[in-house]
């Protein structure tokens, strides 16, 4: 492997890397803290779209983990991202919650259920049956299908969740239209966050959890990856996919020394 450029600039995962079922991680605090007094660019990214950044800032605040409201970058920004580049001042039937309608209110989307641009799905709590039918019905009368991420499952203190990767494939399921998936693993998200501290993918690192999210959207960023094992992946599980992260490492602490 060729040897890369020293790490200028760092982005992480939040569930499994920073925090557990509302947990934080042993190291996690120290590593945020080293970042912020080094002065390098980061990120803590989420594919999760229900939350705002302030929000998660608070959240991650109540935890000890002191995270500026601009370091955090979520799928819900990254898809009002490509949506405000790919068709400014449009319109969206939403499926989502504050995280996703902020963003889009933000870059002055219009929120409609009337011929919109698209139907943009995201993460909620309650996937209303009312709502997916007119999201269905919509798409089958010409808006385009957008989806935050393509997570299936996402976590909980009592087991698995269905996530909007499995919602997506009910609407395709029904429409026959396929969703473009804004959120990791497409790089996409990796690069409307390094854009937005000002950061290059050659002096940069990615810190998961997931193989099939977080190191695939490094990789294909041209990142160097680290995965830990605090959350989904187990050592195990790494020889399944056909690519590899630069390293693997037991948890977020042992990547304190490397800021």
């Amino acid at each position: 492997m060729a040897e890369r450029k020293p790490i200028e600039s760092w982005l992480t995962d939040m569930d499994g890397v920073l925090i557990h079922e509302g947990v934080p991680i042993p190291g996690a605090a120290e590593f945020i803290k080293r970042l912020r007094e080094s002065g390098k660019p980061f990120l803590v990214l989420t594919n999760n779209s229900i939350y705002t950044p302030r929000d998660l800032q608070a959240r991650l605040a109540r935890m000890g983990l002191d995270v500026p409201v601009d370091n955090i970058w979520t799928s819900a920004l990254a898809t009002a991202k490509f949506l405000e580049d790919q068709r400014p001042g449009g319109t969206a039937y939403v499926i989502g919650e504050a995280g996703m309608t902020t963003a889009l209110h933000d870059i002055g989307y219009i929120l409609t259920d009337h011929e919109p641009d698209y139907v943009v799905l995201g993460e909620t709590r309650t996937y209303s049956f009312e709502a997916l039918t007119r999201a269905i019905r919509l798409i089958n009368g010409g808006a385009r299908f957008i989806c935050t991420n393509p997570d299936e499952t996402g976590p909980s203190t009592e087991g698995p969740l269905p996530a909007t990767g499995a919602v997506a494939a009910l609407i395709t399921k029904a429409t026959g239209k396929a969703p473009y998936f804004a959120g990791k693993p497409n790089p996409l998200m990796m690069r409307t966050g390094l854009n937005a501290i000002g950061a290059h993918s050659e002096t940069s690192a990615m810190i998961g959890d997931r193989m099939d999210t977080d190191v695939l959207a490094g990789l294909e960023a041209g990142m160097e990856t680290f995965l830990v094992l605090t959350g989904v992946t187990t050592p195990g599980d790494v020889d399944r996919y056909p690519f590899r992260p630069s390293k693997i490492v037991d948890s977020i602490a042992d990547l304190i020394d490397r800021v």
